[in-house]
């Protein structure tokens, strides 16, 4: 494993023998007072849970607890389901007009409280406070204004006259970007009529806790959105709930087919946000350096725990060397350290868990005969923590190529035609996302139409706006978020 007995945070080295990074922490005190123990957010109010067994929430960075939070039982979820049916009369009454009042309130009480979120999210989770800073919680509040501004216009979508809210939306969301999903999934509920339960993934809790808080300072109707922490049973009991609509599940594969199983026969509708193993395809006449930062970006943003992560390279054979030449110059830059510091890349693997995943993967791909090289790269001596890796010489039978790694490591293929670039993207059981690069228009519409994948980006990687929807084919899922598709989801149409 990735873990050394240091336990000082080494100075960044300098980029191209420059000059160096002095640290640049945020303070860890902005993210507001962080509660020994938590119970759920039922009916508006914070309530102990049914149950005795707690649960612990780390900083992946230091490994400190941060907080016990409370394992939601069935009778936990009994009630907040029955909090949110209560509420679902007067709330779904409301002409749309009046629930986008309490959006955009959201919306912008989480802009005022960006800062606080933002490290807060970096504690719980471990991503660098840059990426929570500038992306998630800037994206959280976009989320909420723009489903804000549908609301009212609702008839006017598509679906046909007078589309109708389903009741009582049953969500579960994953640790990688915890404030993010809760967005996705809660701001078009709620702008369509529903009410909402939802429960955060078990590593980390403590935006979404902090989310209830805000629904309280924006004065949302006690029941509209509930909160129940916990973790697989705790999920698994709010899905089968036979007073559940609506069950959306933003994870894993294998936890999405158990899922669909046990919703099987029901007339509960579904939604599936699943694994990935995105390709993004480099060709010839790509404009290298560009292609390069899309290529860091796809696999190495938020330490490649991204569903729709670019982790296979595929490379046209006659730049092969020049690409590999300019990624690994780009890789010996990143800085991978504390999240709070405004200078990191790569923050902490967000559990142990987690870490022995991606170490598994990893030391699988050399056994099976793959290359494997990662920057010099000093790691801190606490925390889950694990240096950017490139693989090259895969083969397409190479565990690497096929599972999902969901962490900080790359595998590179080559191709020679578009055809061949076409057949190797799509040979895999996912099918979330791609990206192209290269100058001409016409390759980019003709393996946009070839390739199998929900969300296909032409010279750029994780690129995300509230107006275009987001999903994915086969295993990776059914059903979109986001736009006027995300709507649907959440609509009797």
């Amino acid at each position: 494993m990735a873990k050394k007995k240091n336990t000082e945070q080494p100075a960044a080295k300098p980029a191209g023998g420059l000059f160096t990074y002095a640290p640049a922490p945020e303070s860890p005190a902005a993210a507001g007072d962080i509660a020994s123990s938590y119970g759920h957010f039922i009916g508006g109010e914070f309530v102990d849970s049914s149950g005795s067994e707690a649960l612990k929430t780390v900083n992946p960075a230091t490994e400190q607890v941060l907080a016990e939070f409370a394992r939601g039982t069935e009778e936990d979820v009994d009630r907040a389901v029955a909090a949110a049916r209560k509420a679902f009369a007067d709330w779904s009454a409301l002409p749309g007009s009046e629930r986008a009042k309490y959006l955009f309130r959201i919306a912008r009480i989480i802009q005022e409280r960006g800062r606080e979120l933002a490290v807060l999210e970096s504690i719980d989770n471990g991503k660098p406070i840059r990426e929570t800073r500038d992306f998630d919680i800037p994206t959280v509040a976009a989320w909420f204004f723009y489903y804000a501004g549908w609301a009212d216009k609702l008839d006017y979508a598509g679906f046909g006259p007078n589309p109708r809210p389903l009741g009582v939306a049953g969500q579960v969301i994953p640790w990688n970007f915890p404030l993010m999903m809760l967005a996705w999934k809660i701001a078009p509920a709620l702008a369509t009529g529903n009410t909402v339960v939802l429960k955060p993934a078990e590593t980390t809790p403590l935006t979404a806790l902090r989310f209830a808080e805000i629904c309280r300072q924006a004065g949302l109707p006690k029941g509209v959105v509930n909160i129940v922490t916990g973790d697989g049973r705790t999920g698994a009991a709010l899905t089968a709930h036979p007073d559940v609509n609506k069950v959306a599940f933003t994870g894993s594969t294998p936890v999405g087919r158990a899922i669909a199983r046990q919703l099987a026969g029901s007339r509960k509708k579904l939604s599936l946000e699943l694994g990935g193993k995105a390709a993004n395809i480099v060709f010839d006449d790509a404009p290298i350096d560009q292609a390069v930062e899309g290529i860091v970006n796809g696999i190495f943003f938020n330490q490649g725990h991204v569903c729709c992560a670019g982790s296979r390279l595929l490379v046209q054979e006659s730049v092969q060397d020049e690409v590999l030449d300019a990624l690994k110059r780009r890789m010996a830059t990143l800085r991978v350290g504390d999240p709070l510091d405004k200078n990191t890349d790569i923050g902490a693997i967000n559990s142990a868990a987690q870490l022995a995943r991606i170490t598994e993967l990893a030391e699988a791909g050399e056994a099976e005969g793959a290359d494997r090289w990662s920057p010099e790269c000093e790691l801190p001596g606490t925390g889950f923590w694990f240096k950017p890796t490139l693989f090259t010489g895969v083969s397409q039978a190479h565990r690497i190529a096929q599972e999902e790694i969901f962490g900080p490591v790359l595998s590179v293929l080559t191709f020679r035609t578009p055809a061949e670039a076409v057949e190797k993207a799509n040979n895999t059981p996912y099918g979330l996302s791609a990206g192209i690069w290269t100058e001409k228009g016409s390759r980019i519409l003709w393996m946009a139409d070839r390739l199998k994948a929900g969300v296909v980006w032409a010279n750029t990687f994780n690129k995300f706006d509230p107006t275009s929807p987001f999903g994915g084919y086969k295993e990776s899922g059914y059903g979109r978020e986001g736009g006027r598709h995300g709507l649907e989801a959440y609509l009797d149409v």
